[in-house]
């Protein structure tokens, strides 16, 4: 990916926990968000879609896209 340009876009497939709340990977999520804040960019936009099962046991897919501008 490069990140020379003045906006990096990244798409995170997230899978939802099966029993309980929350993501089993929001750390993935967030290490992308500060790795992009290492390289100088800010988190400009996010947006989030269903994208579909695994079936019985394997939780939803969520399908994160960040748009990270360049700060500067």
């Amino acid at each position: 990916m490069s990140t020379s340009g003045t906006y990096v876009v990244i798409q995170i497939v997230l899978k939802e926990k099966f029993l309980g709340t929350g993501s089993g990977n929001l750390t993935e999520l967030e290490g992308a968000i500060n790795a992009q804040a290492a390289l100088g960019y800010r988190l400009h936009t996010i947006t989030t879609a269903a994208s579909g099962s695994k079936g019985f046991g394997g939780g939803d897919r969520i399908q994160a896209t960040l748009i990270f501008e360049r700060i500067g």
